[in-house]
């Protein structure tokens, strides 16, 4: 009997949630093409989302580029198939790895931190403050993060790929394989569909992750609490967002590109 309560508890939290950010996306959306527009808070958010986050995604994609190349190398090296390794690197890097991987560091450093720095301003009555000077929350807390997400993400998943490939390079020379033949066969094995399905992966991802965070921290409260339950909150709903999305996301890129 706990059991099916508890189930029931969770599908109403679930089913809450997803009307809250869905109604908070409606009315981002309808405030997002009216002016005033705060362009110096949106280029402080990229400051921080996206020149702070450089070294976070380079280890990512260096990591990540070096470890595929040696497993593929490895697995493929026994079936004769080592010339393939830059290609299948080059594809998973490309399509899936880069932008997965890349939005999940991002969500876990900006998305808990949003919901963090929101969170705070709520318990504090910041966000009442604001609204009593007749300003709009979503335009000076909400629009200019998503904005900068939008900007920042598909940019440093690119930087994740670039960093991916030199260190699958790096690592394909260890297991003879020439950095030239590397880079050239690296490229070969993709298309344009390639590209530009990973990079708008990333902008539905980014939506998700300011979204998904602005919401938590909008609505946050139990004081310092409440703010570390949210940051936890965002931190779980984005990764589970990113990794459902991008299942469907995939699907839909595939059919369409058939």
């Amino acid at each position: 009997m706990k059991t099916i309560r508890y189930l029931g508890d969770v599908c109403i939290q679930l089913v809450r949630a997803l009307g809250g950010i869905a109604l908070l996306t409606k009315q981002t959306v309808r405030e997002l093409f009216t002016p005033p527009y705060y362009l110096g808070l949106t280029a402080e958010q990229i400051v921080v989302i996206g020149l702070q986050s450089l070294l976070l995604v380079a280890i990512t994609g260096i990591t990540c580029g070096a470890v595929m190349t040696l497993q593929f190398g490895y697995g493929l090296e026994k079936f004769g198939g080592k010339l393939y390794i830059p290609k299948v690197m080059g594809m998973s890097m490309i399509r899936e790895l880069g932008p997965v991987f890349t939005s999940l560091m991002v969500a876990g450093r900006m998305g808990s931190g949003m919901a963090a720095e929101i969170g705070s301003m709520k318990v504090t009555q910041q966000i009442d403050a604001i609204r009593a000077l007749g300003t709009s929350p979503i335009k000076r807390i909400v629009i200019p993060r998503l904005l900068a997400m939008l900007i920042c993400l598909p940019l440093l998943t690119l930087f994740a790929d670039l960093c991916g490939m030199l260190a699958g390079m790096g690592v394909g020379m260890e297991i003879g394989l020439g950095g030239s033949f590397f880079i050239e066969k690296f490229f070969e094995g993709l298309i344009w569909n390639d590209y530009w399905t990973g990079t708008a992966k990333t902008l539905f991802f980014a939506f998700s992750i300011v979204m998904i965070a602005c919401y938590k921290g909008l609505n946050t409260e139990g004081g310092t609490r409440g703010v570390g339950n949210s940051t936890q909150w965002v931190v779980v709903a984005s990764s589970i967002s990113i990794f459902v999305a991008d299942f469907f996301l995939t699907k839909f890129f595939i059919a369409i590109s058939n």
